[in-house]
């Protein structure tokens, strides 16, 4: 037997073994992509779900930081449901989002129409409206609370001088506390959604609104056939991000009112830091937020739903 006759069988068993399969370019990419990705999963795992999974765990629980939790089950939703101070902040938390959320979007957005013209010194109006959102909100309640002030208050001064006058001072009157700190929301985040605004206007191409005008077409007409729907996307982000923030409401309302007077202004977040950290009843504080999550969600998916709908019709 000779060397060429050994040649064919040895081919074809070096042919039948298995071969080895190197890792390849796609591997390799979606490791260093798992590589990176790794800090970011394990800080959100850390700071967000576990936290969360532990809030909903103490939700079924009595907890009061001092003593061991003791499982109750559902018995803190069940006296959510018939908890007077509930039923007040969460309608609290309504009435200021209904009406703080639509104020800070159509304000915005006509903000963003107006600072979209050229004219002397809008760099300057642009950095004032924007100002607020980069400072602290608390800072901002402060120096609200000072300007409201019915003694010293240079806007408290100015209403007087127009015949709006409260004796109490406008933080402590009923009727006026819940305006106040509206006013103050709207004035901190307008900026914001004016910037988000602007940067979806200066996306929409000259030409359209040039053939517009050439078709014989108003202000108003380009407005409403152009403008608005080719910023249906910043409409939606701006909408949800002002729902969400006003469903959270806190800083102001602290700083300004601590939830008074007469609880006319504590909203469900005041009512989840007067459980916990102060009457120490963080399982029911708990639950609390984690309806307050559920509101959230759900109010966010209609609103996001409606808004994709209309966005698409135009």
């Amino acid at each position: 037997m000779t060397v060429t006759d050994l040649a064919p069988s040895a081919t074809s068993a070096a042919m039948s073994a298995p071969r080895r399969r190197g890792r390849g370019p796609a591997s390799r990419r979606q490791l260093t992509a798992w590589l990176f990705l790794t800090p970011a999963l394990v800080v959100l795992v850390a700071f967000t779900l576990y936290p969360m999974a532990q809030a909903v765990y103490l939700s079924l629980t009595n907890y009061n930081l001092i003593s061991a939790a003791e499982w109750i089950g559902l018995d803190n939703y069940v006296e959510l449901a018939g908890d007077p101070a509930f039923w007040n902040a969460f309608w609290n938390t309504v009435l200021y989002a209904v009406v703080v959320a639509p104020v800070t979007v159509v304000l915005a957005l006509v903000f963003a129409v107006m600072l979209n013209q050229a004219f002397f010194g809008r760099t300057f109006v642009r950095t004032a409206i924007f100002l607020p959102f980069i400072v602290s909100l608390g800072i901002i309640a402060i120096a609200w609370s000072f300007l409201l002030d019915p003694n010293i208050g240079l806007l408290s001064y100015w209403f007087g001088q127009l015949g709006i006058v409260t004796e109490q001072g406008w933080l402590s009157d009923p009727r006026f506390a819940m305006p106040a700190v509206m006013m103050v929301g709207v004035w901190k985040f307008v900026g914001f959604y004016m910037v988000i605004y602007l940067a979806g206007l200066q996306s929409i191409p000259a030409e359209l609104y040039e053939a517009a005008k050439i078709d014989g077409t108003t202000a108003w007409q380009r407005f409403r056939n152009v403008t608005l729907p080719l910023l249906s996307n910043q409409t939606l982000l701006v909408s949800v991000l002002a729902l969400i923030a006003t469903l959270q409401a806190f800083d102001q309302i602290y700083v300004m009112t601590r939830g008074g007077p007469y609880f006319k202004t504590e909203t469900l977040v005041m009512l989840i830091y007067r459980e916990g950290f102060q009457e120490l009843r963080f399982g029911y504080a708990s639950a609390i937020s984690f309806v307050l999550l559920l509101f959230v969600f759900a109010l966010s998916m209609i609103q996001y739903g409606w808004l994709r709908r209309r966005a698409v019709t135009y």
